[in-house]
């Protein structure tokens, strides 16, 4: 787990040494072991470490070859990394290092590009062909680990975080309006845009291949894709049996370390099941929980706070258990430090996770969390509801869903809400095309409500999944924390994808719809009702925690945002966006944001997500102050 920077002048220019150094400095917070430049003519490459396997000097970055012609930047951990070193040995392979890096290097010299195919864990790399003058960038399968690139004129800059793009002399701050836009629908970006104009994502599971002298950055292309397909010849016995099996192996693989490892518990039973089997394998295995004041909650948000539950797990479990209690203030003061890091914005609010990083950074330097099971089992049946109305055409489906995921501002709000420059990138941003994009071939042949629910998890797993892992990856590496996510292991992960439908959710005719802008009552209202999402996983996980947690409705990881914002926050809401210099009427109408906020101050709607969204870019403004 670390952080890596670069340069590369297509134009053959030499590459700035000083630059680079300070574009690596930015991300110091990912490796605070150590750090390395290397430099070849046209291309410089810098790596910040953080030590987790073989923290000896022998794992330093960037690393290279015995014949110098492959030199390696990489950030991630691969969990299958001594199987791989045994097939290298056997082809005449050498190791002076027992690091995962080195594997990766070796693996990507021996097979080329195609050895990424083979890697089963969490990874970002850049490896430099000295010979051929050719850079490769990879991305592991689910994008857990980030790379972002910008070409500035013939300059190629790619790095673990977008700061250390910014740190060039040539980078300039600006608003990427198509991103606005579709974050302002979404609460998410589908595409490979960010905030910032010009700089992208490396989609998750895709390669890019770079040559000196290219005129234009080539297409990335993808190795690993999602594929939501049921095997007709698996019974629940046999899924529940396999997944057991292959949900051990995971958590065993990713407790692989030469640092203090722990986890994250709540009251639910992905963290509760990990916990259980970890806590086996691990003497005095550490668990942290955050919780939330609830005094001053409303309604069901009162079960935000899950700290008496995981309590109880960590009693049952024998864990070394801490905990951060989160008040409404912490929101507020934690805001420039958390957009920072974060740079940019995804999915809902996220601060608990910022101060549930730092809680874990003060124990141990790898933590494992639940992040996954949800999007391949089926965790939030209630968004599934536009799949299972007797759909007449895949077009029809798609309206329907995509009227469900305008999360924030539907078409119908954004004439009034969205300034003149806004209007522009929407015409040239068709929201609906964007979102059929993410997977129109597939639901060519879609007919059934089966095939229709495979394409929803589908759409969450590239999308809300996503977004949930660039959180996870950037606000743990803040701290110094390496965050794993076992229920993403490949083996596990496959079998997934080819579990019956209908071993994941039992209610596949007319769901009942809920809002998500509510925080627990959306799980348990749909729950009651249906006692739906993760069948066949709560059967699994069930073997591990007590029967009322594996019963009981999922609960997500949320603060009681919908009633702190029309309580103790409000005056803080009022302060930022009730005066005239908040920094978002640049971009969206002050009388219409300020009318939205009234309706959730005056009860008569719950806009949370939307006013969370609206901190996030008001505070990622002020934050990076893009220039006209």
């Amino acid at each position: 787990m670390c952080g890596l920077a670069g340069i590369f002048n297509l134009d053959a220019a030499p590459a700035p040494a000083v630059v680079l150094e300070r574009m690596t400095q930015t991300i110091a917070h990912r490796g605070p072991d150590g750090h390395g430049v290397f430099v070849d003519r046209a291309f410089a490459l810098g790596h910040r470490r953080l030590a987790v396997i073989d923290p000896t000097p022998r794992g330093r970055q960037p690393m290279q070859t015995r014949d110098g012609r492959y030199v390696l930047a990489y950030n991630g951990e691969l969990y299958n990394f001594r199987e791989l070193r045994a097939q290298l040995q056997a082809e005449g392979g050498r190791f002076t290092s027992e690091t995962d890096t080195e594997v990766v290097l070796q693996a990507l010299a021996a097979w080329g590009p195609a050895a990424v195919s083979r890697f089963n864990g969490m990874f970002a790399l850049a490896l430099w062909d000295t010979v051929e003058q050719t850079l490769l960038l990879a991305r592991d399968r689910y994008g857990i680990k980030p790379l972002y690139v910008a070409l500035l004129g013939r300059t190629l800059l790619f790095g673990s975080e977008i700061k250390a793009l910014r740190a060039h002399p040539a980078f300039r701050t600006r608003v990427s309006e198509g991103a606005l836009v579709e974050y302002l629908t979404f609460q998410n970006v589908f595409t490979d845009r960010t905030l910032f104009d010009g700089v992208h994502i490396l989609p998750a599971g895709h390669v890019l291949r770079v040559p000196l002298g290219a005129r234009d950055l080539p297409r990335s292309e993808a190795y690993w894709d999602f594929r939501f397909a049921d095997d007709a010849t698996l019974d629940a016995e046999t899924s529940e049996r396999e997944l057991t099996r292959l949900f051990e192996q995971a958590v065993q693989r990713q407790l692989v370390a030469d640092v203090p490892v722990g986890g994250y518990l709540s009251g639910g039973i992905d963290s509760g099941a990990i916990t259980c089997v970890a806590a086996r394998a691990v003497p005095d295995y550490r668990t942290f929980t955050c919780g939330f004041d609830v005094s001053s909650a409303t309604g069901l948000e009162i079960a935000c706070d899950e700290r008496q539950k995981a309590e109880f797990l960590a009693a049952m479990y024998k864990t070394q258990h801490y905990q951060v209690v989160l008040k409404a203030g912490d929101m507020e003061r934690v805001m420039q430090p958390l957009t920072w890091h974060l740079e940019d914005p995804r999915v809902g609010q996220s601060y608990p996770n910022y101060y549930a990083a730092h809680l874990s950074s003060r124990f141990v330097k790898v933590v494992l969390s639940g992040t996954g099971s949800d999007e391949l089992f089926g965790g939030y049946p209630w968004r599934y509801f536009t799949a299972t109305q007797g759909n007449e055409s895949p077009a029809e489906y798609l309206d329907k869903y995509y009227g469900y995921w305008q999360r924030l501002v539907p078409d119908t709000l954004k004439p009034r809400l969205f300034r003149a420059g806004l209007h522009a990138a929407v015409s040239a941003n068709d929201t609906r095309e964007i979102f059929k994009s993410v997977h129109a071939e597939a639901l060519r042949d879609a007919h059934t409500p089966e095939d229709y629910l495979n394409f929803s998890l589908y759409f969450e797993a590239k999308t809300f999944l996503h977004g949930l892992l660039q959180v996870e990856d950037k606000l743990h590496m803040a701290h110094g924390v390496e965050s794993r996510v076992p229920f993403l292991d490949n083996d596990l992960v496959d079998f997934a994808l080819r579990v019956p439908v209908r071993q994941k959710l039992r209610q596949l005719v007319a769901p009942e719809r809920i809002d998500e802008n509510l925080v627990g009552d959306k799980v348990g209202r749909y729950y009651a009702r249906t006692s739906d999402g993760k069948l066949v996983l709560r059967r699994v996980l069930g073997r591990y925690v007590p029967e009322s947690y594996a019963t009981a409705p999922k609960q997500g990881f949320s603060a009681p945002d919908g009633s702190w914002f029309r309580g103790e926050s409000m005056e803080y809401l009022r302060r930022l966006f009730f005066q005239d210099d908040a920094r978002l009427f640049a971009h969206l109408e002050r009388s219409v944001v300020q009318e939205l906020l009234d309706d959730h101050f005056a009860g008569r709607t719950n806009r949370r997500l939307l006013i969370w969204s609206f901190l996030s870019l008001e505070w990622w403004l002020r934050t990076f102050e893009p220039t006209a």
